[in-house]
């Protein structure tokens, strides 16, 4: 066993049908994200890298191979992915996160036409981002398994919530139909996550 382990999920494959399925889920954890596990683990295998910790990798990616960038980032963004996520999600978040959403886009509506944007118009495989940047909130994307941690991303910020537009994260289900993934998504975000991870924003 390496370093880095598959986390586990903290519900069951099914737990966000209908809009996420469960052939998706098992495939996408135990095949997809797994495989970056044990992938990272190799490129960082050897004195350099091994005392390394996940957060130091993603902040210093330019300055190590290609394969820890990618297969770092895949970590990452997925651990990042699955806790922003939960059964029975979606509404609109609450209290200081809904306050700063509305300050820094006009309204939560605003907010989400923003983002799905950002999702449906990423070219090729990556991530969708809203982010905290200089005390607001902005909404980015990120190619491949790049995040705006990264020392080398276009737009840095510390992340609070993230959809994977990767084709293997809603293909079974929606094939070329991104957008409705996108839409569909809402519905199991967990807010809850989201707003925690605000409050931790330094």
């Amino acid at each position: 066993m390496g370093k880095f382990e598959l986390v586990k999920l903290p519900y069951a494959y099914d737990a966000l049908e209908p809009y996420i399925d469960k052939t998706t889920m098992e495939i996408h954890h135990s095949k997809h994200h797994n495989a970056y596990v044990t992938n990272l683990n190799n490129a960082v295998a050897g004195p350099e890298l091994e005392t390394k910790t996940l957060d130091e990798l993603i902040k210093d990616a330019s300055k190590f191979p290609i394969a820890v960038r990618n297969n770092g980032g895949g970590v990452f963004n997925h651990n990042f992915f699955w806790s922003i996520l939960k059964k029975n999600g979606g509404s609109t978040p609450t209290g200081k996160l809904a306050d700063a959403i509305n300050s820094s886009f006009g309204s939560f509506d605003e907010f989400k036409a923003k983002f799905s944007t950002a999702a449906a118009t990423r070219f090729g495989s990556g991530w969708a981002w809203l982010i905290v940047q200089n005390g607001k909130l902005a909404v980015t994307s990120t190619p491949n398994q790049d995040n705006p941690l990264m020392d080398l991303a276009e737009q840095k910020g510390t992340p609070i919530l993230t959809l994977d537009v990767w084709e293997h994260a809603y293909y079974l289900k929606y094939q070329n139909r991104r957008p409705e993934y996108i839409e569909n998504y809402w519905n199991v975000v967990n807010w809850e996550e989201v707003a925690s991870k605000f409050a931790q924003v330094k």
